[in-house]
């Protein structure tokens, strides 16, 4: 298991279809973590993805990243709930540990 600590920036995916959109919202990983879990990870999960743990403030959960053409990374889907309980907005930063599981 590796862990990743970073801090990132919320943002809401632009869907091509806007009603779609508005309830997305992830962080990206910066492309050392990327390049590290991508490394690790094993061929052939859904979209590429890869199952993490994660702790935001004093929320964690499971959940996975999945990689991204647009942003050449990894990407974390931020959930409502996480959103709520941690007080985040979209543009805010919020420290995040990643860990493979």
């Amino acid at each position: 298991m590796t862990e990743h600590v970073f801090t990132a920036e919320l943002w809401r995916w632009a869907a091509k279809d806007e009603e779609k959109s508005g309830a997305w919202f992830f962080v990206s990983l910066p492309f050392e973590a990327s390049d590290a879990i991508e490394a690790e990870a094993v061929p052939g999960k859904g979209f590429g993805s890869v199952k993490v743990e994660v702790t935001i403030g004093s929320t964690t959960w499971r959940t996975s990243v999945f990689p991204s053409a647009e942003e050449k990374t990894y990407v974390l889907p931020i959930k409502k709930a996480v959103r709520t309980a941690e007080g985040l907005d979209e543009g805010g930063s919020c420290r995040v540990q990643v860990r493979t599981v």
